[in-house]
């Protein structure tokens, strides 16, 4: 475990931590089944001894620097120890010697744009001082770039730096964000051209996407909140936690805006979903329907009796055929005069019944307006009739 300390103008330090030996276990790869054999076939029992010492002796060398911060840092030797291996999110509120208030845990980021490339980044924090412990060194060392050591240098507490830091770190928070809102305005235009049925696993996917973001975020409101608890006044008047505390109200709007945009689209989905289902219902119950006729006369006609009417005469089978076309025809007309083919036989397409309802609406827009100036020519008209008898009664 490597050590490095960054003491500030204000007086506040920070010390970074690099976990070698996780790193290390990290880095190598897991031998696969046919490796290990082959491993095994070739290499000796020296090379094993060898590689078995001197991953003792890294061992060791970790426990031994590990010792030396524990007693550099006794108050957090126990947090040291947690951290090991450590890759859930978790975050505590608690008193060091002489009632002094710290805030320690563990925070999961995702440091790339892959959403499977998370590091845990694990801090213990007092108003002097600010320890994080990494396993990746991408983190710390973005963290250290020349950008942002200005704004780390005008911190006048810990707890102001390790806002700054969060707020670095949330940059590709955003530019996730920015690429899953390019996403689902992709998904919304899609649906709105065309709605196919593969469409709800893409809107499925888009969800999950979104669970992962508010997965990650919802511990950085809980370390806003805990930090609040700790450090009281001290920390809330400060720049910084004014500039994070924005920036989670606008992240957690959008997190909420993009919730309910995909509830919209699935349930508009299962809007589409039904009615297509209805119309699917509407079509077979109408061709079952009209050719009603034609299944009941072939069941008929195909029974096996002797003695059918015109079975015998030349024009039997056209009469028949007849006689069905022209109960088919009548059953079609007083299906469509009672409105219930819509238009599923009328081959009418969805521009076209917009356009329909769209004219049908100025129609009656303009009904309306030529009913409203009837009215109001027959009450003038009216008027003009009782004037002159109002003013006969007078005379």
């Amino acid at each position: 475990m490597f050590h490095r300390m960054l003491r500030y103008p204000a007086g506040w330090e920070w010390h970074v931590l690099q976990q070698v030996r996780q790193q290390a276990a990290r880095q190598e790869p897991l031998p696969s089944r046919k490796n290990m054999l082959k491993q095994t076939a070739v290499m000796g029992d020296a090379q094993r001894a060898t590689k078995i010492n001197a991953k003792t002796t890294e061992q060791d060398a970790a426990e031994q620097h590990a010792d030396k911060l524990k007693r550099l840092f006794p108050e957090c030797a126990s947090w040291i120890d947690e951290c090991e291996g450590r890759r859930t999110n978790q975050i505590s509120v608690g008193n060091a010697a002489g009632s002094v208030q710290m805030l320690y845990g563990t925070l999961v980021f995702q440091v790339s744009d892959d959403q499977s490339d998370t590091q845990p980044f694990h801090f213990w924090l007092t108003n002097e001082r600010l320890i994080t412990m990494h396993e990746d060194m991408r983190l710390p060392l973005r963290l250290q770039s020349v950008e942002h050591m200005q704004k780390l240098d005008s911190c006048d507490t810990a707890p102001e730096a390790l806002f700054i830091m969060l707020s670095i770190i949330l940059e590709t928070f955003h530019s996730g964000l920015d690429g899953f809102e390019t996403r689902l305005g992709e998904l919304e235009s899609t649906m709105r051209k065309e709605n196919r049925t593969g469409l709800i696993d893409v809107i499925f996917e888009r969800r999950y996407e979104l669970l992962h973001w508010s997965h990650l975020f919802i511990p950085v409101r809980e370390l806003h909140g805990a930090a609040k608890e700790a450090f009281m006044t001290e920390l809330i008047d400060t720049e910084g936690f004014k500039r994070i505390t924005h920036k989670l109200e606008r992240i957690d709007a959008l997190l909420k805006h993009y919730a309910l945009e995909i509830d919209t689209l699935i349930s508009m989905d299962d809007a589409i979903s039904s009615f297509r289902g209805n119309d699917i219902m509407k079509t077979l119950t109408i061709f079952t329907v009209l050719f009603l006729p034609a299944t009941v006369a072939g069941a008929i006609w195909g029974s096996n009796f002797d003695h059918l009417p015109l079975k015998e005469h030349k024009w039997g089978f056209v009469g028949l055929i007849s006689v069905i076309a022209v109960i088919t025809i009548i059953i079609y007309i007083w299906l469509w005069r009672k409105g219930w083919t819509g238009d599923l036989l009328n081959g009418r397409k969805p521009q076209e019944i917009v356009a329909d309802t769209s004219t049908s609406g100025r129609t009656r827009k303009s009904r309306s307006k030529s009913s409203k100036k009837h009215s109001k020519h027959t009450s003038a008209t009216a008027s003009s009739v009782t004037e002159p008898l109002s003013r006969r009664k007078r005379t």
